[in-house]
């Protein structure tokens, strides 16, 4: 089985290998690598090694002891064992929230990053009170299909509605929460606006949870960051609409060469 040992953590992984400019995908709360199938043939067959790995706490990555520590330290310790010397990171959801603490703290690793339907975890009060507004308890205590997956796409694709279901329920671990990540750093807007990566931020039109809006928001305080959403797509945009959604990220990052 292809595993990384980092310290605390064996995270399971795959690579497409070859020599293209490497990308790798950090997953949402709900999924794990088994989710990018919609990708990694696509963004390979376009010249690049897609490479993906469970997060600690997710999927098949096996905890091993010690304290819970940052996902970026983690992404870095796995850039550092696969030989990654730079790489365009592409996240969504809680991914998204790593990607952005990973590429602050370690800027000369990331060719580009991309953002799809985060909440970015920016905790300035500002934005917090935007976050509430937006997103108050009734629509975090849906049932996650409905928060998570757009109407348009449980309306006509079932059985992909269900296959996202399987892959999110069974992707993440049964932890006590003393045993979860935390940032290097709490985001801030003072943070992103320090950013010299170039960064694409993506939302689903339809998304409850990080509705345009908000992520605009956020996108207006890094440097030069481009911003597009996704019709129709909730919060599992690469998923629903993965064409449209493949096309933006590919234009993006063939922009920025290593």
């Amino acid at each position: 089985m292809p595993y990384v040992e980092v310290p605390g953590v064996r995270l399971w992984y795959t690579d497409t290998g070859g020599d293209g400019t490497p990308v790798v995908f950090l997953h949402a709360a709900s999924g794990n690598t088994e989710c990018w199938v919609y990708q990694e043939p696509v963004f390979t067959q376009a010249g690049y090694r897609c490479i993906a790995y469970d997060r600690k706490n997710w999927g098949r990555s096996e905890t091993t002891g010690g304290e819970p520590g940052s996902a970026a330290d983690d992404l870095e310790a796995f850039a550092q064992h696969l030989g990654l010397e730079r790489f365009h990171l592409v996240a969504t959801a809680l991914g998204g929230i790593i990607g952005l603490d990973y590429t602050v703290e370690y800027p000369k690793r990331v060719i580009s990053l991309t953002v799809s339907s985060s909440f970015t975890g920016v905790t300035d009060d500002s934005y917090m009170e935007v976050q509430h507004r937006l997103r108050p308890p009734e629509i975090s205590n849906l049932p996650i299909t409905l928060r998570e997956v757009g109407p348009s796409y449980r309306a006509i694709n079932g059985e992909g509605t269900a296959r996202w279901l399987e892959i999110e329920e069974s992707s993440r671990h049964d932890i006590a929460p003393e045993q979860g990540q935390s940032p290097r750093a709490p985001m801030t807007f003072a943070r992103l606006e320090a950013m010299t990566t170039p960064v694409l931020m993506l939302s689903g039109d339809a998304d409850l949870l990080s509705p345009p809006a908000m992520m605009k928001l956020v996108a207006d305080h890094i440097p030069g960051c481009r911003f597009g959403t996704i019709p129709e797509a909730g919060h599992a945009a690469f998923w629903e609409q993965p064409e449209i959604w493949n096309q933006h990220v590919l234009d993006f990052i063939g922009e920025h060469r290593a």
